[in-house]
């Protein structure tokens, strides 16, 4: 990285040209920024930041509203791909509900961000997420089926995200998760993560299972009555960057 401090997002595409580093976590994982467009949604008008990564050329994206470079607290939500969720609508998860609450909540903000990661089924792959439908349409649960696979109940890697927000200089962040082992894995690569943000979502009948083994079976902090709000609405929980 250069001497100078980046002031604008073009300014970390040049930082980036010719970046390589030691990675993060257990994989060693190195993202580059390399290509920055702003862009309007149905949620509003955000700058969409490409990273590649050095280790499989799987390509993330950082959705950013506001000025996020040096910033503290930045309200921020890791978002894993879900091709059946995001794109398709199924109503077998929450994804994409948690993907557009996650936006417009940001958007509603003065700056926040959502880091777009290319980890779909848990980590697992599409097609192998489609066969642990295959087995949940049996009886078994989410954590069954991916036990029933030969993998973890959860594959993601976390460290994408770590590199993601270093990249962007961002001081510290304001997670918007129901799931501790996303702080727990920020933290360990060295992000300041001063609060969690809940992001519950209202279950519906095709998910309330999911949601509820989520809860039980892999500590998700799930409040099945609770209604979306904005960020400055939530009942936010200050996390203890000591313990």
């Amino acid at each position: 990285m250069s001497e100078a401090t980046p002031r604008t997002l073009e300014d970390l595409v040049l930082r980036d040209r010719d970046h390589d580093c030691d990675g993060f976590g257990p994989n060693r994982v190195c993202v580059k920024i390399t290509a920055v467009a702003e862009l309007p949604t149905r949620f509003g008008t955000f700058w969409f930041v490409a990273f590649l990564n050095n280790r499989d050329e799987k390509e993330h994206v950082a959705i950013v509203h506001g000025d996020v470079i040096g910033a503290a607290d930045v309200p921020t939500r890791l978002h894993s791909e879900c091709l059946t969720g995001d794109a398709l609508g199924s109503l077998r998860c929450d994804c994409r509900d948690q993907l557009q609450v996650g936006l417009r909540r940001i958007a509603e903000g003065p700056l926040g961000l959502l880091l777009y990661l290319r980890q779909e089924g848990r980590g697992i792959g599409l097609v192998n997420k489609i066969r642990a439908y295959a087995l949940q349409d049996q009886g078994l649960d989410t954590v069954e089926a991916n036990l029933a696979l030969g993998f973890r109940d959860d594959e993601r890697d976390y460290a994408i995200a770590a590199h993601m927000i270093h990249s962007l200089d961002v001081a510290s962040i304001r997670l918007m998760t129901n799931n501790p082992e996303k702080i727990e894995q920020l933290t360990r690569h060295g992000i300041s993560v001063r609060g969690r943000i809940p992001h519950a979502i209202p279950p519906n009948e095709h998910n309330r299972f999911y949601l509820e083994t989520k809860a039980e079976r892999t500590g998700h902090l799930l409040d099945f009555d609770a209604k979306p709000r904005l960020p400055e609405q939530s009942d936010e929980v200050l996390v203890d960057e000591s313990s």
